[in-house]
């Protein structure tokens, strides 16, 4: 069976459907629920069990630019870019290490934002504030990806027949209407779709796609290696330097995602969230790894592609692959709607996490302290409709590709890394000096990153900040010693274990 493909009536059928199901999961989810709510609505109560709560920490970490975004970043870099793979093993380890030990507190205290901690370990007004906006800044980068990962994943996989800007728009009054109407609840649901999908169809289009080149995985190296030799030589020291600085800053800053805190949160006990991450230490082989090699086979399937050509790689093999037969064109519905769903329910955490930080963080706490949580949350809800207004309009011309927006954010979000994971385990940190490393660390991350500096042997801006961050906050913390003017026991003490929930 020949001639099948994503374009035209089936096309747009498919992104129908899902756009339906994603709708009903919105208003079953939100079906007798106090929405009001702001743990409600921004943590599903805290109660997400093991397979609610490993699809959302999945569709978290796993979002459109590990589906669209990788596979061309690979057929652009060759083979350097399995770099992708290990710095999606150190996002778990980085979780493993601070996680649990994060959640004990958070069900102790009813954390709801990410800030809620930063609040409790350090008890500072204006450290609280730099929190907050660097998590603003990373939440709409975030959302600024998601975005131009929607548009560019819905043309490519339609052949283009639903255009870029029609795209966004659509799944973005999707994600507004069910989101709205449902919350982290809502939310998690839809990634339990989305991640089944994801999965299945991801390991059938490699297949598809190898057998569009004849099975011969060798010959697709060799032939790399005839056309393009740099994708496969060794790489070179700065390029090494360059894969290890990305490990630590992926692994560090993707961990401290606010949307991703908040599914620390969220998880209904300890013992749940540590299942949860340990079945995800094994996704990066099972999604990142099938990801790089749909990309170095496109290289034979699509050779020569320009840069902005290559970023619609993903859906035109998968217009290739549906086109084998029956059965791949079948998968390749699933994969379609899989790699929307993926896309838009990342955009949906980022934007609830933006919410919350919006609505409780700033307005609850300096704008309206008095405030019930209902109108909390409604703000909350009004400030991620302006936000991705503002954010639509700058992705009709989207600065760089995924790649590039990616790198971007972690350069600030990676500042965030000290306070908590630092935090948890060093009574002696002192609120003064992480206020004054974050802000340094930032300023020097930003600053590098907007100059365009990269002299560094291949370690990016953002790590050099980060040294920087934790110089002042050891140093600072062991010169001004501990501070009087708040508690800083041990957050684990054992009367805080006594009362964490068992494992």
């Amino acid at each position: 069976m020949t001639g099948l493909s994503f374009s035209g009536v089936s096309g747009v059928l498919v992104l129908g459907a899902y756009a339906i199901i994603m709708l009903l999961i919105g208003w079953w989810a939100g079906r007798g629920t106090t929405s009001s709510s702001a743990r409600s609505y921004y943590l599903a109560g805290g109660g997400l069990g093991f397979v609610a709560l490993f699809f959302t920490l999945y569709a978290t970490q796993y979002s459109g630019n590990s589906i669209v975004g990788y596979a061309p970043e690979a057929y652009r870099s060759g083979f350097s870019w399995w770099q992708s793979v290990p710095f999606m093993v150190a996002v778990i380890a980085v979780y493993l290490l601070f996680a649990p030990r994060l959640y004990v507190v958070a069900k102790r205290e009813g954390f709801v934002t990410p800030t809620d901690w930063v609040r409790h370990r350090f008890g500072s007004g204006k450290l609280i504030v730099l929190v907050a906006i660097l998590m603003l800044w990373g939440l709409a980068n975030y959302l600024l990806e998601q975005l131009v990962a929607m548009g560019q994943g819905i043309a490519g996989l339609t052949g283009a027949t639903i255009p870029y800007e029609i795209g966004v728009i659509a799944f973005v009054l999707v994600m507004l209407i069910y989101s709205w109407s449902g919350g982290m609840r809502a939310v998690a649901l839809t990634d339990v779709m989305q991640g089944i999908a994801l999965l299945v169809g991801v390991g059938v289009l490699l297949f598809g796609a190898l057998y569009l080149v004849g099975g011969d995985v060798a010959g697709v190296t060799t032939a790399l290696a005839d056309t393009d030799p740099e994708k496969v030589a060794v790489p070179s020291t700065t390029t090494s330097v360059e894969w290890l600085s990305m490990i630590v800053l992926i692994g560090f800053g993707a961990s401290v995602y606010p949307h991703a805190i908040q599914r620390i949160y969220a998880a209904r006990s300890e013992r749940t969230l540590k299942r949860s991450l340990a079945v995800m230490a094994w996704m990066p082989l099972l999604t990142t790894a099938v990801v790089f090699v749909v990309g170095i086979v496109g290289t034979q399937i699509f050779p020569g592609l320009s840069e902005d050509d290559s970023e619609q790689l993903v859906g035109m093999i998968a217009n290739e692959v549906a086109g084998i037969n029956l059965f791949f064109y079948l998968m390749m519905i699933l994969l379609f709607g899989g790699v929307v769903a993926a896309i838009v329910s990342t955009a949906d955490s980022a934007l609830l996490a933006f919410s919350s930080v919006v609505s409780r963080d700033i307005y609850g706490r300096y704008v309206s302290p008095d405030a019930p949580e209902k109108r909390q949350v409604l703000v909350g809800k009004i400030a991620g409709i302006v936000a991705v207004a503002i954010l639509l309009v700058i992705a009709w011309n989207p600065p760089g590709t995924l790649y590039d927006i990616f790198v971007l954010k972690f350069e600030l979000i990676v500042q965030l890394a000290p306070v908590f994971v630092l935090g948890l385990y060093w009574r002696r940190m002192a609120a003064g000096p992480a206020f004054w490393g974050m802000l340094a660390g930032a300023v020097i991350a930003g600053g590098l990153t907007l100059a365009g500096v990269d002299d560094f042997g291949g370690v990016p801006g953002g790590l050099v900040g980060l040294a920087v961050n934790v110089v002042i906050c050891v140093l600072g913390s062991l010169a001004v010693g501990r501070p009087d003017d708040h508690p800083s026991e041990d957050p684990l003490a054992p009367e805080a274990r006594a009362t964490a929930p068992a494992s």
